[in-house]
Formats: structure tokens, sequence, C-alpha cells
């Protein structure tokens, strides 16, 4: 009796390493990282590398496809070793995620060094991230975001706002310290609603200027300080396209990193039907307009290469997949063919 009770806790302590599942164990290793500095240092070693310079990720054409290449600890050195002060590179590296195996991902701006030297070594380029989203796979999309935001909030926190002296970032990049004032520095998102308007039939999309021709999405807009995320979508909704709002529905959230760090909140929007009519802000859009779910269909099938018409105009066409406005139209054409 008594070795049963002796093996009984170490049952239960085995119970519990295969409770915790690959998710959390890689969560608490994530989180090890960004609280010991010597240890997320020692992780540089073993972790891999996604590339930027001056914020643009670097991507490599293989055939059709566009990969983004993950460059190994000694793959950096043997690149970095070709400029001045290699040895400090890796330290402006920034957490990004890490493998279901506890290999870490890295992100590391380049952009202070030969940017046609690095892409001639690499056999590769540096691309518009806007572009980037379009062309790789899906997978890679989430890192290549948040890495960039990442990148661009310690690029633009280097000073204390409260004494002006500079900021140091720990080894993860998970926060920023002024060491004159103690202050800490976390990166913050700001949340944005992005809504798809609908009158029962059909939804409303819009472009505004700075849109790729043809390019129609969702209405979005910045919540405002003291507002919900319903007020803030029937504001939007009012400023933009004068329609009053009767109902929404939360569908999903996605982070996004235009114009910096946002936390893209998306809903459906349903308007009256009997008040329907289009009022459009035009300091915020160049065109809103009512699509029905044959144009919809046909529009989601069309390439941003393909919407180019003989005459000059071009044929509406949808964000990419990676897009959250993608889905929230996607989720529109199942509900009205249900």
């Amino acid at each position: 009796m008594a070795v049963a009770y002796q093996a009984l806790p170490r049952r239960v302590t085995s119970l519990v390493c295969r409770l915790h599942s690959t998710y959390v164990r890689k969560m608490r290793y994530l989180n090890q990282l960004k609280e010991d500095d010597s240890l997320c240092r020692q992780a540089q070693a073993s972790g891999t590398f996604y590339l930027f310079h001056n914020l643009y990720p670097f991507l490599q054409k293989v055939g059709k496809k566009y990969l983004v290449p993950q460059l190994s600890a000694a793959e950096m050195k043997r690149i970095l070793e070709k400029f001045p002060e290699a040895e400090q590179w890796l330290e402006k590296s920034v957490l990004i995620g890490c493998s279901d195996e506890h290999r870490p991902h890295f992100a590391l701006d380049l952009g202070a060094l030969d940017k046609s030297a690095i892409e001639s070594e690499l056999q590769g380029s540096f691309t518009d991230l806007r572009k980037a989203l379009f062309v790789v796979h899906g997978k890679d999309s989430p890192l290549l975001a948040s890495a960039q935001s990442l990148l661009r909030w310690h690029d633009s926190h280097q000073y204390c706002s409260k004494t002006g002296q500079p900021t140091q970032k720990n080894p993860a990049g998970s926060k920023r310290v002024c060491h004159a004032s103690g202050v800490t520095y976390y990166p913050q998102m700001s949340p944005v609603v992005i809504a798809l308007v609908s009158d029962g039939s059909r939804c409303l999309l819009a472009r505004q200027p700075s849109f790729p021709q043809g390019m129609y999405t969702a209405l979005s807009g910045f919540c405002d300080v003291g507002e919900n995320v319903e007020d803030t979508v029937r504001r939007e909704v009012a400023e933009e396209v004068g329609l009053e709002v009767e109902s929404l529905r939360y569908s999903a959230s996605q982070h996004w990193p235009f114009p910096s760090g946002s936390l893209m909140i998306a809903c459906h929007a349903l308007v009256g039907a009997q008040r329907a009519q289009i009022s459009m802000d035009s300091l915020e859009l160049e065109e809103a307009r009512w699509f029905g779910l044959e144009e919809i269909v046909e529009g989601l099938k069309r390439e941003p290469g393909s919407s180019k018409q003989d005459d000059g105009s071009f044929l509406p066409w949808f964000p990419p997949k990676q897009a959250i406005a993608h889905q929230l139209i996607r989720e529109w054409v199942q509900q009205q063919s249900a």
C-alpha cells in the first residue's frame, strides 16, 4: 500500500504535464524569453531571423511563389560579418514568436546597411509589406505584420516622453526602459472597427483615393476615447455614408500593421432597407456604393491584375484573403446563400 501511495504523486505530475498542451507550453516559453534577458540572449543563438530593411520584409521568389526565408543565427553572423560593428546587430532584433518545438523567431531591421548588397547575397528582395501580404503564404502574414509593427514601435520610441532621455530595449523587444526616470514603455495597439454594412440583400463597400484602382472594402475607423465598439461602428457609418445602424454583430479581430499597430475589430452592421440612401463624406471617401450578391461573388474571383478593362476602367475587386475585410465579405456571401 505504501508503494502505491508513493507512486501517486508521480502519476499526478505526469498527468499535469500531459494536460499542458503544446500551445500552453509555447506561450509560457515565450513569456520566459520576454522576462529573462539572459535566456533570450541564449535563444538568439538557436533562433531564426526574419529580415527587414527600413520596415520592408525580405522575400525570395521561387518559381511563381514568394517565400519568407528564416535565417539561422549562423547564417546571420556570416552575412553581418561583412559589415562594420556586426556583433551589435543581433541585439537589435525583436522576438515575434516561436515554433511548436520552441525554436524562437526574431525580426531584424537592417535599414542602416547596404540594401543591394544584402539582396545580392541572399538572392531576394525587400518588398513593401502591403504587396507582400498579397503574395506570401497565409501562415507568414501574421508574423510579418507583427514584426513590422514591433520594429516600427521601437524606431519611434527611442526617447522617453517624460525626460527626453534615450530608452533601452530589452533583448526580446517586449519593452523599453528609461533608466533616468524608471518609466517602462510597452508596445501599444490602436483599436479600429471595420464594419460590413448590409441592408439585408446588399452590402456596402467603399474606396479611398489612396486605394489601388478598382479595390473596394468595408468601412473602418479608429475608436475615439470613451467609445465602445458599438458606438464607434454607429458613428463611423453615420459619418462616412450617412446611414443609421439598427443592429450589429461581432465577427472576429485581427492585428493589422497599417498605418501602425492596430487591432481590427470586425463587425456586420445592418441598416434599414427603407433608409439605405447613401450620403457619402467626400473628404473621407472617393466612392461608396451598394453591391448585390452576384457582383460580390464575381469580385471575389477577380485578381487585381485582371480588373482593368479595355476602356481603362477597373472592375471591382476586394482585399486579399489575409485581410479581415475579405473574411467579412465571404461571411456575408455565405449568409446570403444559406
